[in-house]
């Protein structure tokens, strides 16, 4: 009877330890990412999947989700639970760290201050560039009508905000009441604000709203090139001068050291950086670091004049606290403009 017993224990906790075993290998963690990057992380996960069963020997589930990414940092801090942040703001990263959410020095943990790719501020007209768009200029004209994110939701959109008010920066020499003027007409022109950037893609190629769309390179180029809108020839201009905007990715530590998913998330965002995954997002026409990946995708970027808005503007904080607190110039040039 006693040998049964034990027996049987021992097959209890055989089938127990391989119980937990299988759910360890099997805990999924949380990718949260900006809106327009569906397509793109739709490609990427499952090719992490079988990298991570090559490498380790073990299955892993990502759990996805896409909105603004200060939409997405809002709801992190209310407590949804995510492993990773693949975000397109860096100050949308910045403020879970003052949460306590992720380490401060998270921009020093992965390469390129923790920003595998980036891309910056370009507009897409439509057939014919009936309005003749060439430059920022062009945006404040009285006949023109633009379509995108609310920056107040969107980090997307805050770089649209930043690059207009950057060149309005030079071409005012800092004269900072001329620069609100400029930037107060553009945001006059502005005839729809969604809180995403898919929703202002959608505003503009599909339901033909406003003259121009303001959106990430990438995502212009996407969108005149790809399938779904080809009918409509939609036209691709980058200025000659616009807004650097980096894509910074972080592991969020307090939720990975919960769940146990620190390994699968740093081995995660250190494949961003491999050079597969650098090609796979010039296909997505994003700009990327690795040296031979750039040498070879040389061509099939416009040249551009980026303008690093942390050296003109401050740091991050900075630039959140002036520009996109509550009362800050956004909302100021809003209440007056609009």
């Amino acid at each position: 009877m006693l040998k049964k017993i034990v027996l049987a224990t021992v097959a209890s906790a055989t089938l127990l330890t391989g119980s937990l075993s299988h759910a360890a290998a099997d805990t999924p963690f949380h990718n949260a990412s900006y809106d327009i990057a569906r397509e793109l992380f739709g490609e990427i996960n499952p090719l992490f999947v079988k990298h991570w069963k090559q490498q380790s020997g073990k299955e892993v589930k990502i759990v996805q989700s896409f909105a603004g990414s200060s939409r997405q940092a809002q709801d992190i801090i209310q407590g949804k639970k995510v492993d990773v942040v693949t975000f397109n703001q860096v100050s949308d990263v910045d403020i879970l760290a003052k949460r306590g959410l992720l380490r401060t020095d998270w921009a020093q943990q992965f390469p390129n201050n923790s920003s595998p790719y980036y891309s910056t501020t370009a507009f897409l007209v439509r057939e014919g560039n009936p309005k003749n768009i060439k430059s920022w200029d062009d945006l404040i004209r009285d006949d023109v009508k633009l379509v995108f994110p609310n920056p107040k939701t969107s980090g997307n959109a805050r770089y649209s905000y930043l690059g207009a008010w950057l060149f309005a920066n030079e071409k005012f020499n800092g004269d900072e009441e001329k620069i609100k003027a400029f930037v107060g007409k553009l945001l006059k022109n502005v005839e729809n604000f969604p809180t995403g950037g898919r929703g202002a893609t959608v505003a503009f190629a599909q339901n033909g709203q406003g003259d121009v769309l303001l959106t990430f390179e990438s995502e212009v180029i996407n969108i005149a090139k790809g399938d779904e809108f080809k009918s409509a020839n939609l036209e691709i201009v980058v200025p000659e001068v616009s807004v650097l905007a980096e894509f910074p990715v972080a592991i969020v530590d307090k939720v990975a050291d919960e769940r146990g998913t620190r390994e699968q998330a740093k081995a995660f965002l250190d494949f961003q950086y491999s050079k597969d995954i650098q090609q796979l997002l010039t296909r997505y026409n994003y700009r990327v670091h690795n040296p031979e990946v750039v040498e070879a995708t040389k061509a099939q970027f416009a040249p551009v004049r980026l303008i690093n808005p942390n050296e003109i503007l401050g740091s991050w904080d900075d630039i959140t606290a002036k520009h996109f607190d509550n009362g800050g110039i956004l909302d100021q040039l809003l209440a007056t403009g609009r």
